[in-house]
């Protein structure tokens, strides 16, 4: 990690491996190990590097000041922040496939294709459009979500034990 490192976010931990996937919030950061456990580092003055008891997870995403966590099951967890409702998954929501984190507002896609989103919406960043279907991908930026449409319904899956890809080589297929 490199860049403005004021609150230690680019301080790495030392000895972290079979790291799967990263995601970096405003001061700190997050990463997916390959056994589904996340490790946070950086700024946590709201607890946001504070990661659930028990938490094992297939994605994760960083915000401003909190994280969130996709577990295997489709169901979202969130830790950090919560001054604007950016943690507060709600109620039913289930068979996500993947998760987005903004400035104050997370938003999670399911596997239909909608997206739902919560926290902050003084933009209409946490009010998904009416008739919005068949979104393949979501994204997150400081007071806005973007959507990708697509032709394939998205899934969400974990790679089997122990499989890592270095990047820039190998591959893995997925049949479903």
């Amino acid at each position: 990690a490199w860049g403005y490192n004021g609150y230690n976010q680019c301080d790495v931990p030392a000895g972290l491996s079979n790291v799967v996937a990263l995601a970096a919030g405003w001061g700190h950061s997050a990463a997916l190990l390959a056994d589904g456990m996340v490790t946070n580092w950086g700024n946590n003055w709201y607890d946001q590097c504070d990661v659930p008891a028990g938490l094992e997870a297939v994605a994760v995403a960083a915000g401003f000041y909190h994280t969130l966590a996709l577990r295997s099951d489709g169901t979202v967890a969130a830790w950090g922040n919560n001054d604007s409702g950016q943690c507060s998954v709600p109620a039913g929501l289930s068979n996500a496939v993947s998760v987005a984190a903004g400035e104050y507002h997370s938003a999670a896609l399911r596997a239909d294709g909608t997206v739902t989103a919560f926290g902050n919406n003084s933009y209409g960043q946490s009010l998904s459009p009416t008739g919005l279907l068949h979104a393949a991908a979501v994204r997150a930026g400081g007071y806005n979500t973007a959507v990708q449409f697509g032709e394939w319904t998205p899934v969400a899956c974990t790679p089997p034990s122990g499989t890592w890809i270095p990047p820039g080589g190998g591959s893995l297929t997925v049949r479903l």
